[in-house]
C-alpha cells in the first residue's frame, strides 16, 4: 500500500468515527471523586511512612536546636566533610546554631553534601517540591552524592494540589521557572531489572523536619 493510500485509509477511519460517535461506556463516572483513599494519619506522620518507604531517611526535629544537634550527629557519624549550602537563611541558621563545617563554595567537584530548603513536603506520596526559586540553584539539589533537605511543618501539603497551592500563593500567584517532584534517591533498575540507587543523582536523601 503506497504512503499516500494509507495516509487516506487512515483519514477516512478518522472521519468516520467523528461522524458516528461512539456512547459513554461509563456515563455515571465522577471525575470531580477522590480516587485515593483518605488516610487517618496526620500529614507529618504519613509523609514519614511514605518517605521511608521510598528509602528516603527521615529525621523530626521539635526545634532548632534539636535540629542542629541531630544534624552534627549525623554529620560525625558519616564524617561529612564537603557539605554545601547557598541558600543565605539556611547558613544564617547553621551560624545561629553554631554548626560548623558548612561551605558557600559554588565549586560542587568534591562535595560530598549538598543542604538545601524545599517548597513543599508532599504526604500522600513521600515526595519533595523543589523549585528553581531557590538560591541554591538546581545544581546542589542533583550533583552531591548525599541531598539533605531541611523543612518545616508549615510545608506540609497532602498532595501535589495543595503543594502547588502552597507554592502559588508564596508567589502571589505565580509559579517559579522550574518546579521538581523527587521521590526518594535517584534510583534505576534499567540493568537486568536490578534496582541501583544513586544512578542520576544523590544516593541518599535525608529530610530533617522541624516542627513549627
Amino acid at each position: 500500500m503506497k504512503p499516500s493510500v494509507a495516509k487516506e485509509h487512515v483519514l477516512k477511519k478518522i472521519r468516520a468515527a467523528l461522524i458516528t460517535r461512539t456512547p459513554n461506556p461509563f456515563p455515571n463516572t465522577d471525575f470531580e471523586k477522590n480516587i485515593y483513599s483518605e488516610s487517618k494519619d496526620t500529614n507529618d506522620i504519613l509523609f514519614a511512612k511514605e518517605f521511608s518507604k521510598v528509602n528516603g531517611q527521615f529525621i523530626y526535629c521539635s526545634d532548632t536546636y534539636d535540629f542542629a544537634n541531630n544534624f552534627r550527629s549525623l554529620a560525625e557519624e558519616k564524617q561529612w566533610k564537603n557539605i554545601h549550602c547557598f541558600n543565605k537563611e539556611l547558613l544564617e541558621l547553621f551560624k545561629h546554631m553554631q554548626v560548623t563545617g558548612i561551605t558557600e563554595s559554588q565549586d560542587l567537584s568534591n562535595a560530598e553534601v549538598g543542604v538545601t530548603n524545599c517548597e513543599s513536603l508532599i504526604a500522600r506520596t513521600g515526595s519533595l517540591l523543589i523549585s528553581s526559586a531557590d538560591s541554591n540553584g538546581r545544581q546542589l539539589s542533583i550533583l552531591p552524592p548525599v541531598h539533605v533537605v531541611i523543612a518545616s511543618t508549615d510545608q506540609l501539603a497532602y498532595d501535589l494540589k495543595e503543594a502547588f497551592d502552597l507554592v502559588k500563593r508564596k508567589y502571589k500567584g505565580t509559579y517559579p521557572s522550574m518546579l521538581s517532584v523527587t521521590t526518594g534517591p535517584s534510583r534505576t533498575a534499567d540493568i537486568e531489572k536490578t534496582l541501583v540507587l544513586g544512578a542520576h543523582g544523590p544516593k541518599d536523601l535525608f529530610v530533617f523536619l522541624i516542627e513549627k
